[in-house]
């Protein structure tokens, strides 16, 4: 999608600071964080939500969840623990169109989120 914030972070014609990246995903420190570690995680194929992705994509979420952890660990909260947070559409605050996970971790995480 040509004005998407993370496909133009995906191409590199916005900057990020990458905490981990391969063929199909990519984790970057968001710049406004809600914790003192809060990575963003994505695909890199465009996806608007959860609502979007068709039967036969479904295998990105996966590789997500599976890096999910090693990204953790790359980011100092594996072992303390993280919360991994995944927003679908405007009511639950998802504020970019284009699906993502929040890694959060760094101190005690209050439930119910608040």
């Amino acid at each position: 999608m040509a004005n998407c914030v993370f496909c133009k972070i995906i191409r590199k014609e916005i900057p990020a600071k990458a905490v981990y990246e391969d063929a199909d995903i990519l984790a970057f420190d968001d710049i406004n964080p809600k914790a003192p570690v809060h990575v963003l995680i994505i695909p890199k194929e465009h996806f608007a939500s959860l609502n979007e992705i068709a039967e036969d994509k479904r295998e990105v979420l996966a590789r997500i969840l599976i890096k999910a952890p090693e990204i953790a660990r790359l980011k100092g909260v594996r072992s303390s623990g993280y919360r991994l947070v995944l927003n679908t559409a405007r009511d639950s605050g998802q504020e970019i169109l284009h699906i993502h996970f929040h890694l959060l971790g760094g101190r005690r995480m209050a439930w119910p989120p608040g």
